[in-house]
């Protein structure tokens, strides 16, 4: 305080009271400071006096920022804004002396001061002090806070990676701001990931290193930066893990019946992406259209083969294969196709048709061609059932129906004789 106390007499010593001249020295540093004499007043009661204190205010970079020094019973005394740490004199009562743009001064009847900074940088962060030229002279002092909204530092940042799995991985994330960011990583879909043998969903720090690395791990990574000052920031980070193709299949035997289609289905994990396809017992390589039509359904690195067999005929049965290859190499797996027996109601319109013929026949009837609608391709294995004994329980009836007929006409040939010999008698 002493070497403001000295400075202060230096500086108003050159100041007229009466018409406020000023005269300019260059100081060391270039800057160049205004001096204006105090006043002395016999009487205390005549002195200025600071109405509030000066408050401390804090502001974001780029803002404008607003330093208010308020004094009741001015008179004729100056007040002057002092940045106390560079000891720089930037205004004296109405006159702006820093060759700073973004400082400006305004004030309002004699008695509120204002210093205004525009577009605040972190260099404007500091002690500030309004003084008046008393002698002593009298002030009071605030302090500017700049912060800083959090900001990745792109070059000191990790970017996407890829590495084989079973390999150790870090991953780096700087960022600068005022206060010093906190630091955080997450999945980016916000599921749980293994970190060194524990099931986290957010690890703190700059650096997040995970151990012998496996596919589990493969996603995106969000680095996220804050320091209570809006807006937080985050960077979004891929790790991808490479690994050859593995296989899996649901069910290595298949049935299926002539004239049935049939899906045969693969399961594929593989990174980078797997080439698959499928081929026949032959070796040859299956190609979609026309009977066969081969799919795959991709999910991240997991890929589902499906190979769709239509109208099964004896040729089809027999060993396909499926195959996965990428870079870093290849795997097969080989499902059966076998066939079964063909269930009730999978007979055909044909089987149908001549079923009933047979059994009209047998009745001894003329055979009909039936085209109701009705009639389909397939028929419960019921109704078939009743269809066979019924044709059984028609034969039955043929015979015995023939016995009849025969009885009859044996009873009819006697009766017609006696008929007739009692007529010869009579």
């Amino acid at each position: 305080m002493t070497l403001f106390i000295h400075l202060y007499c230096v500086i108003w010593i050159a100041l007229l009271t009466a018409c406020c001249s000023t005269t300019g020295r260059e100081l060391p540093n270039g800057q160049n400071v205004v001096s204006v004499a105090p006043i002395e007043v016999p009487d205390e009661s005549m002195y200025p006096r600071f109405a509030e204190p000066i408050p401390n205010v804090t502001v974001t970079v780029g803002r404008d920022a607003l330093l208010a020094c308020v004094v009741d019973n001015l008179r004729s005394f100056k007040v002057a804004w002092v940045r106390m740490d560079t000891q720089t004199i930037l205004s004296i009562h109405h006159n702006i002396i820093t060759q700073n743009p973004r400082i400006s001064l305004s004030y309002n009847d004699h008695r509120s001061w204002y210093l205004h900074i525009k577009n605040v940088q972190e260099v404007d962060r500091g002690w500030y002090m309004c003084q008046v030229n008393t002698d002593p002279m009298r002030s009071r002092k605030g302090y500017l806070q700049v912060v800083v909204p959090p900001s990745i530092i792109d070059n000191m940042t990790s970017t996407d990676m890829v590495i084989r799995e079973g390999n150790d991985v870090t991953l780096v994330c700087r960022a600068s701001g005022y206060p010093e960011p906190y630091v955080m990583w997450r999945r980016e879909d916000g599921q749980d990931f293994n970190y060194n043998g524990e099931s986290v969903s957010v690890v703190d720090g700059e650096t997040l290193t995970i151990t012998k690395v496996s596919r589990l791990h493969m996603g995106a990574y969000l680095c996220i930066a804050s320091n209570g000052v809006p807006p937080s920031i985050s960077k979004r980070i891929m790790l991808m893990v490479q690994f050859p193709p593995m296989l899996s299949i649901p069910n290595q035997l298949e049935g299926a019946y002539i004239g049935q289609d049939v899906t045969l289905e693969c399961h594929t994990e593989a990174y980078p992406s797997s080439i698959n396809y499928w081929t026949t017992d032959r070796g040859d390589m299956i190609i979609s259209g026309g009977k066969y039509e081969a799919f795959p359904v991709d999910s991240g690195y997991n890929k589902f083969m499906m190979l769709k067999i239509r109208n099964i005929t004896k040729e089809d049965f027999g060993f396909y294969k499926c195959i996965a290859k990428n870079s870093l190499g290849e795997t097969d797996g080989i499902i059966k196709l076998d066939e079964i027996p063909a269930p009730p109601s999978a007979f055909t319109t044909t089987q149908k048709s001549v079923l009933d013929n047979q059994t009209i026949r047998k009745k001894g009837q003329l055979p009909i061609i039936e085209t109701n609608d009705a009639i389909t391709s397939n028929f419960q294995g019921e109704a078939y059932g009743e269809q066979i004994r019924d044709f059984d329980f028609d034969e039955e009836n043929y015979a015995l129906t023939i016995k009849l007929d025969r009885m009859l006409y044996s009873v009819l040939i006697s009766h017609l004789i006696s008929i007739a010999k009692h007529f010869l008698l009579s």
